[in-house]
C-alpha cells in the first residue's frame, strides 16, 4: 500500500511541479542552514575520549595567598609544578600524568641522516602515563618509563607524520632526533593523536591540531625547552625571576589522574583535601582547602569548550527551520485544498478518511525526501564554507554517517510534521458536497 501511494505522490507533485519546487525548496533550505550549524555543534560538543571519560579527572588546588582569599571561589585553573610533581610521585590515582604544551626545533641530524631545513613543531612535555591513561595507539615502539621519567632521560615519541616526514619511514625506534640543539632516541611511533576537543589542555586552540613530539616533562625542564600556554603567578607584590622553577608561585601545569570508580574518586577528594592541609600546616597554602575533581565531560561544561556564537547560529538555523515548515504548511494546505473534488470522489468510492490522511502524508513526506537530498547538497556547501573560515575547528567540518542519515530523517519528518495540518484538513473534505458542486 505505501508503494501505491508514493507513486500517488510523485504524480501529484509532477502535476504541480511550480508548487512542489516551492516546497522542496523551502524544506531544502531550512535543513541545509540546520544540518551546517548541527553538524559542527556535534563535532565541537562530542566527547572526545568516551570510553572512559568518566573515570579521567582534572585536578586543580589552591595555593594561593590568602589576600583577595573569597568564600566559594574556584581554585586556580591548573597546577603548580611542585605540587604536580609531589601528587604524581605520590601516586594515588591508578594512572596520572602532569604536562604543559611546548615547541621544539626538529634539526637535521649532523652524521648527515636527516635532509632538511630545520622547522617548529607543537610539542608536550609530560609524564610517562600519559599514552596509558589517554589510550593512545602506537604503531611502533612504546612509551618511556616512570624510571626514565625520573633520570630525565633523553627519549621522546613521535607521530607517524614525523617519522615520515624526517625519516621516510615509520621504522625509527631506537634512532636519533635532534630537538633543540640535543639529541634525543626515539623510543615510540603513535597514529595521529587529536582528540576532538583538545581535553586535556584547553589553555591553547581546543580545537588544533594534535603535538608531533612528546618527551618527558623532566627533560623539558632539565633543557629548558620552550612552553607554551596560560600562566598564573602570585607573590608578596615582587616579581617571579623564574616562573617554572620548582617552588614558584606560579600555576601552569595541567594534571590529570585516571581513577577505577566513585569510591577511588571520593578517596582520592579527600587525599587532596589532606594534602592542602598538609602544605597549609607547612605555610605554602594560606586558604582553605579548596580542591577540584572534574571528569571530562564536567570539565569541558566548566570550560564552556563550545563557542557561544555556534550555540546561537544553531538556534537562529533552527528558528529559520521552523519558519520555513510554516511556509510548507501553507504550500501543502493549498495544494490539498486544491484537491478538494478529487479527495471528494475517492470518498464517494469507499476510501476511508485514514487512507486520505495517510496517502497525504506520504505525499508531505515525499517532499521532505526530495528536499533532503537537497538539502544535504546545501549543508555540503555550508560545511565547505566553515571550512574555510579563520578558526581552529574548521578542517573537522565534514558530514558523518550518522550526521548524513539524521539530515534525511530531519527532512522527512519536518515535511510530515508539516503535513499533519494540511493532510487533516484535506481529508475532512465533505464527498456531497464536492459531488454537488461538480
Amino acid at each position: 500500500m505505501f508503494g501505491y501511494y508514493f507513486d500517488l505522490a510523485l504524480r501529484s507533485l509532477k502535476r504541480n511541479r511550480l508548487l512542489t519546487a516551492l516546497m522542496v525548496v523551502a524544506i531544502a533550505f531550512g535543513v541545509g542552514a540546520s544540518m551546517t550549524t548541527l553538524t559542527v555543534l556535534h563535532i565541537l560538543s562530542a566527547d572526545p575520549i568516551p570510553q572512559k571519560s568518566d573515570r579521567l579527572f582534572f585536578v586543580t588546588l589552591d595555593p594561593r595567598r590568602a589576600l583577595g582569599f573569597r568564600p566559594g571561589e574556584e581554585a586556580t585553573f591548573q597546577m603548580t609544578r611542585l605540587d604536580s610533581e609531589t601528587l604524581l610521585r605520590d601516586g594515588h590515582g591508578k594512572h596520572q600524568a602532569m604536562m604543559t604544551a611546548g615547541s621544539s626545533s626538529i634539526e637535521p641530524d649532523r652524521s648527515g641522516v636527516g635532509r632538511f631545513q630545520p622547522f617548529r613543531i607543537d610539542s608536550r612535555w609530560t609524564s610517562a602515563d600519559f599514552f596509558t591513561m589517554f589510550d593512545v595507539q602506537f604503531i611502533a615502539g612504546g612509551p618511556w618509563t616512570a624510571t626514565e621519567d625520573g633520570r630525565a632521560t633523553r627519549v621522546v615519541v613521535i607521530t607517524r607524520e614525523l617519522a615520515q616526514k624526517v625519516f621516510g619511514t615509520t621504522e625509527v625506534v631506537g634512532r636519533p632526533l635532534r630537538v633543540d640543539n640535543t639529541e634525543m632516541r626515539i623510543v615510540g611511533v603513535i597514529a595521529e593523536y587529536r582528540p576532538t576537543p583538545h581535553f586535556y589542555d584547553l589553555t591553547n586552540a581546543s580545537y588544533g591540531a594534535g603535538e608531533q613530539l612528546f618527551a618527558p616533562f623532566s627533560v623539558a625542564m632539565e633543557l629548558k625547552l620552550q612552553t607554551s600556554g596560560n600562566m598564573n603567578c602570585w607573590g608578596d607584590g615582587e616579581s617571579v625571576p623564574d616562573s617554572r622553577a620548582l617552588g614558584a608561585p606560579c600555576d601552569w601545569v595541567q594534571y590529570w589522574v585516571e581513577l577505577a570508580s566513585a569510591d577511588q574518586a571520593d578517596a582520592y577528594r579527600e587525599y587532596l583535601v589532606h594534602y592542602s592541609e598538609d602544605q597549609a600546616k607547612a605555610g605554602r597554602f594560606q586558604r582553605p582547602p579548596n580542591v577540584r575533581l572534574r571528569d571530562v565531560r564536567e570539565f569541558l561544561d566548566y570550560m564552556k569548550v563550545v563557542p557561544n556564537d555556534v550555540r546561537l547560529q544553531s538556534w537562529i538555523a533552527f528558528a529559520f527551520l521552523l519558519v520555513c515548515l510554516v511556509n510548507t504548511i501553507g504550500l501543502l494546505l493549498t495544494k490539498f485544498l486544491r484537491r478538494a473534488g478529487e479527495i471528494g470522489v475517492r470518498r464517494a468510492l469507499g476510501a476511508s478518511k485514514r487512507a486520505i490522511f495517510v496517502q497525504l502524508l506520504v505525499e508531505s513526506g515525499t517532499v521532505g525526501l526530495v528536499g533532503g537530498v537537497l538539502g544535504l547538497g546545501l549543508a555540503w556547501l555550508g560545511l565547505f564554507a566553515v571550512r574555510h573560515q579563520p578558526v581552529d575547528y574548521a578542517d573537522l567540518a565534514h558530514l558523518d554517517v550518522r550526521m548524513l542519515a539524521f539530515t534525511f530523517a530531519l527532512a522527512i519528518v519536518s515535511s510530515v510534521l508539516a503535513g499533519l495540518l494540511p493532510a487533516w484538513r484535506g481529508c475532512s473534505v465533505a464527498p456531497a458536497a464536492q459531488l454537488k458542486s461538480h
